[in-house]
């Protein structure tokens, strides 16, 4: 049996650090473990400009902690209201390096995302011309889908039609959950998807089974345990289309543990061990770097890491229940079982 595994360092493509104290409490869960991330616009006011990233990006990098080397790839919040050469310039000036597409009132602080799709066509169409991905939180809002159904629903009327009517451009199917999501993604050209740690982890059952579980609920919700077969079998396939993205949305226990909680999983903290953990459980330990440090760069065209880290396998791992801010206590994810996987370098 494998006991070590040493692999480029990760990187991860989905991350949500918010601003000011929440930013300076958990950016160290991060930089311990990621070189690089994609960063998530979504803030309140969200970041929709080129001036915006920057001063974002120094937010971020003046809270980096010393002797760590991180680096946030900055993104910009699609609204109806951009400006595709705004756009351009940014990215020609190697500020960002994807638009988010949040559909309006899909997750947290999407109240500014995208209504008519065709507004906001000559953005997408600029970027396709520019080679800029375009980062998809893929959910209808309709009242009437069911809210197990609407990735799979967007997909068919939003998604599809969207890439047909804008050849060339590049989309990231974000944090998708369903198998649905992964027969869409190995089907289609210029596509990426990335699959988070807790949806690898934890099916609807988890969230609901035994009294509501505020710290297991997050947008897009966990689905049925046939899809997280699916989102497994994608992750460990060692297939380039896959990746990870965290998607770890830290919220204080206060904002999670209430009437109307808020949908995020936290888990910067531990998602290598608990990765290291499923790809094992799985015969996959081979492909783990394909995952974390290798297909991402390659769709992204971004160089790989040359630093590396250890991983190795022994007791079972501990890490702190919660992380404490300014704010309040967030709550670090809970895979549920014990993990024997440690970061040891």
């Amino acid at each position: 049996m494998t006991q070590t595994v040493t692999l480029r360092r990760p990187d991860d493509w989905h991350l949500h650090l918010r601003d000011g104290a929440m930013l300076r409490a958990v950016l160290p869960e991060t930089t311990r473990h990621f070189a690089r991330a994609i960063i998530m616009p979504n803030l309140v006011p969200p970041v929709v400009t080129g001036a915006d990233a920057a001063a974002y990006r120094d937010r971020i990098t003046a809270a980096v902690p010393e002797g760590a080397a991180f680096e946030p790839l900055m993104t910009l919040y699609l609204t109806e209201a951009t400006d595709a050469d705004d756009v351009a310039r940014a990215h020609a000036d190697g500020l960002i390096h994807a638009v988010k597409l949040y559909p309006a009132g899909a997750t947290t602080n999407s109240a500014s995302g995208v209504r008519d799709f065709d507004i906001v066509r000559p953005v997408l169409e600029r970027m396709a011309e520019i080679g800029l991905p375009l980062c998809v939180h893929g959910e209808v809002t309709d009242s009437d889908i069911d809210i197990f159904d609407r990735e799979a629903v967007f997909i068919d009327r939003v998604l599809d039609p969207l890439r047909r009517d804008t050849p060339g451009l590049k989309v990231v199917m974000e944090h998708i959950t369903t198998s649905n999501g992964v027969d869409y993604a190995k089907s289609a050209e210029n596509i990426g998807a990335t699959i988070t740690t807790h949806h690898l982890v934890i099916n609807r059952n988890h969230i609901l089974v035994g009294g509501i579980k505020p710290h297991y609920y997050c947008l897009p919700v966990a689905k049925r345990e046939e899809h997280r077969r699916a989102l497994r079998a994608a992750a460990t396939s060692g297939d380039a289309t896959f990746f990870l993205g965290t998607d770890s949305a830290p919220h204080t226990d206060a904002n999670k543990e209430t009437a109307c909680g808020c949908a995020g999983c936290f888990t910067a903290t531990n998602t290598m061990q608990i990765l290291a953990q499923v790809f094992d459980e799985d015969g996959a330990l081979d492909r783990l770097e394909a995952f974390t440090s290798l297909n991402g760069p390659a769709f992204y065209g971004l160089p790989l890491n040359e630093d590396r880290i250890t991983l190795t396998k022994g007791n079972a791992a501990t890490w702190p229940d919660k992380i404490d801010t300014e704010d309040g206590p967030v709550t670090v994810f809970d895979p549920g079982r014990p993990i024997h996987w440690h970061v040891s370098d």
